[in-house]
């Protein structure tokens, strides 16, 4: 497993990494906004490097920009015994990773997560990928980072929005493995949490599930609980050109999913009273198109299908999840109807 460090200090972070590691060469990959607001907070802390910057966004998440990256590292003369350091959230850190396992068959990364979606989530794993034909995470690789470097300081720099998309996943791991943590985290609202502790308590949770199934054949499956909905809705907004952020549609699903464990009683509706209200209390209304069926589209081609079959990770009351459950249309647009009901 990659060493995970969390602390408050970026430059005390940065410094105790490189005081014990030496590369020929050190790459830090940034994008617009984190060039601006978060590598001056350790540049005077890295080693001699190259600064590569790229432009934000998830439509930036493909197979253009990864040519971009590559010719970067190669106009470098990056050999393999070099660094990418990637300074970013989860779309720079897929994405940069991704072309660092791939740079002459794999060069060593270390991932600076920069906000709270990256840091809880995206950040732990060795899930790399990028979007193709409009599908989410459609390439990619499972690799992991030689280190993460967790500090809770960047979320400072972050917009209400960005954190709130973030939230999403800390929420998730609370609906999926932790009731306790669940009721401490419904009672405040989003600029009142604990973000030490959250993030310490979902990087320990993560790395727990991904320790006991790497590759994601069993148990790790119960972290895409909202994901199956979620990312139909991120590429169809995505595709669409009025993209949302990846949380504000893992919310959607969450509500929706949540919905459908209820149907298949998995799920209590008090259970699904307290998900659908709260993600409801921090998340503004998605509008979705009446006519379901691209969405629907996008779902039929999920990874964790097999076959024809839709098969989703769902909670089994709050605090527990059981994956590979088999949902049905009909089941799937009753649910987008709640959604849609649920905030009229």
């Amino acid at each position: 497993m990659p060493q995970i460090v969390i602390r408050q200090e970026p430059p005390v972070l940065i410094s105790d990494f490189f005081s014990r590691v030496t590369y020929s060469q050190v790459a830090v990959l940034a994008d617009e906004n984190t060039a601006l607001h978060c590598y001056p907070l350790i540049q005077k802390n890295l080693p001699k490097h190259k600064l590569v910057t790229l432009a934000a966004g998830e439509e930036q998440k493909n197979l253009k920009t990864c040519n971009q990256v590559w010719e970067e590292l190669t106009n470098l003369r990056l050999d393999r015994h070099s660094l990418v350091l990637i300074v970013g959230g989860g779309v720079l850190g897929d994405l940069g990773g991704f072309c660092a396992a791939t740079y002459k068959r794999g060069i060593d990364f270390v991932l600076v997560p920069t906000t709270l979606l990256a840091q809880s989530d995206a950040s732990v794993g060795g899930k790399l990928g990028i979007d193709f034909m409009g599908f989410k995470n459609h390439i990619g690789v499972f690799c992991e980072p030689v280190a993460t470097l967790i500090s809770p300081a960047f979320l400072k720099t972050l917009p209400e929005r960005e954190l709130r998309s973030g939230f999403a996943e800390v929420i998730k791991h609370c609906i999926i493995a932790d009731k306790a943590m669940w009721d401490i985290l419904r009672k405040k609202d989003l600029h009142h949490q604990d973000w030490e502790t959250l993030l310490a308590h979902s990087v320990d949770f993560k790395r727990g599930v991904v320790a006991t199934d790497p590759k994601e054949k069993g148990l790790r499956k119960i972290l895409n609980f909202g994901h199956t909905v979620g990312h139909a809705i991120e590429s169809y907004f995505l595709e669409s050109g009025h993209r949302i952020f990846h949380g504000e549609a893992i919310a959607v699903g969450m509500i929706a999913e949540a919905h459908i464990s209820a149907t298949k009683n998995l799920l209590k509706q008090k259970g699904l009273d307290e998900i659908s209200a709260y993600l409801k209390k921090v998340y503004p209304r998605i509008t979705l198109p009446q006519d379901r069926a691209s969405i629907v589209e996008l779902m039929l081609q999920d990874k964790k299908n097999k076959g024809n079959k839709i098969l989703m990770a769902l909670p089994e009351g709050i605090g527990k999840a059981r994956w590979d459950v088999e949902v049905t249309l009909q089941e799937i647009n009753a649910s987008l109807d709640y959604y849609q009901q649920i905030y009229t």
